[in-house]
């Protein structure tokens, strides 16, 4: 009897160690507004480093470090990436990024979905929207986001690490105003 009820508590006690991560990370994007961060970003195995600010919900401002020039700019209807010598516009709801900028999205998928560990470091929850796969990775000590991966649907591999995250920041909001062509 003893061994059964010590098995009903570590059951039980596991549940609720996960529910309660699960909750931590909710309640952490809840009460972002916005955030900022220096980024490394691979994509197809082509790496870039800049800084980024996201405001949800859906907008986003990233600079890259080279000497292109190169923004990327959402202002929660549209996509842009400028460099010095291109444009491109994207409707940004065909975009895994639609997803990762709308933390009442990520709130209701999380919610519904199961997390697992990663290196006993991260929270990754994944998922497939709209022919995107997404992964999402959350520190496991403060539950912040801290990267994300996305493969679209002509399988590109996008992976994003996120450092020196600051929350809450008042933000100029001509920021996220998508610049304009060359």
């Amino acid at each position: 009897m003893k061994k059964i009820l010590l098995i009903i508590f570590f059951i039980n006690f596991n549940s609720y160690a996960l529910s309660s991560v699960k909750e931590n990370i909710i309640n952490n994007l809840k009460n972002t507004n916005n955030f900022s961060f220096n980024f490394e970003q691979n994509i197809n195995g082509k790496v870039e480093k800049g800084y980024c600010i996201i405001e949800y919900p859906k907008k986003i401002f990233c600079k890259y470090d080279k000497a292109n020039n190169k923004v990327l700019v959402s202002n929660g209807k549209s996509l842009v990436i400028k460099t010095l010598s291109s444009y491109y516009l994207y409707p940004l709801d065909k975009t895994p990024l639609n997803f990762i900028l709308d933390k009442n999205f990520l709130i209701k998928k999380i919610d519904k979905i199961e997390e697992r560990i990663v290196d006993d470091k991260f929270i990754n929850f994944n998922f497939t929207e709209n022919e995107s796969e997404i992964n999402l990775f959350f520190d496991r000590r403060n539950y912040n986001l801290v990267g994300w991966q996305t493969r679209d649907l002509y399988q590109n591999l996008s992976i994003t690490y996120l450092s020196s995250i600051n929350f809450n920041k008042k933000l100029n909001k001509n920021l996220f105003e998508i610049p304009e062509r060359n």
